[in-house]
């Protein structure tokens, strides 16, 4: 597995006047390494705004009203993803999130948030600050009594499973 290389302004810019001269974007993405979709995108961009279209952009904190805007930009207009990305500054990835949402679950889906991080209740059970009480306490032994019980019986019934069908085929059954 190799390691994903990182194509930094140097090596883009490199790229560009490459792709001025003449050499297509597929045998560059074939010698660096480097996506063809990417390299593309860097193209368009560079092709509008020159060198700084290169740089790496400010990651955008999309709201309702500019998702909506995306989206029925490319629905009424038939942009593509990479039309959207360029006339926007969201990435492909983000517009065609948003797209599958709108699809399938309306405008209504894209004012959702996800919520970032460990769901809550998970992780560690938290330890109770105030005491048991004696009749908690003893419920909550007789259940874990009950649970080991429970699962005694299932062992020794698949014990006893396995000693019958390896008496069935002639075999002694260990004595564990």
């Amino acid at each position: 597995m190799s390691k994903r290389k990182k194509h930094g302004l140097a090596e883009c810019l490199k790229y560009m006047h490459m792709i001025e001269e003449g050499i297509s974007i597929h045998s560059i993405h074939v010698k660096y390494g480097i996506n063809n979709d990417r390299l593309q995108v860097l193209w368009d961009r560079y092709q509008l705004q020159g060198r700084s279209g290169l740089l790496k952009k400010k990651n955008i904190k999309p709201d309702y009203a500019l998702k909506r805007e995306i989206v029925l930009d490319i629905e009424e207009n038939h942009l593509t993803l990479h039309a959207a990305s360029l006339k926007y500054g969201a990435s492909p990835q983000c517009i065609s999130v948003w797209l599958r949402q709108y699809r399938m679950e309306g405008l209504a889906a894209l004012n959702s948030m996800k919520r970032r991080g460990r769901p809550p209740g998970m992780g560690r059970p938290r330890k109770n600050s105030k005491p048991l009480t004696e009749l908690e306490r003893l419920r909550k032994e007789n259940q874990e009594l009950k649970t080991e019980n429970a699962l005694l019986k299932k062992v020794r019934a698949l014990v006893e499973e396995r000693n019958a069908r390896l008496r069935e085929i002639g075999q002694e059954p260990s004595k564990n």
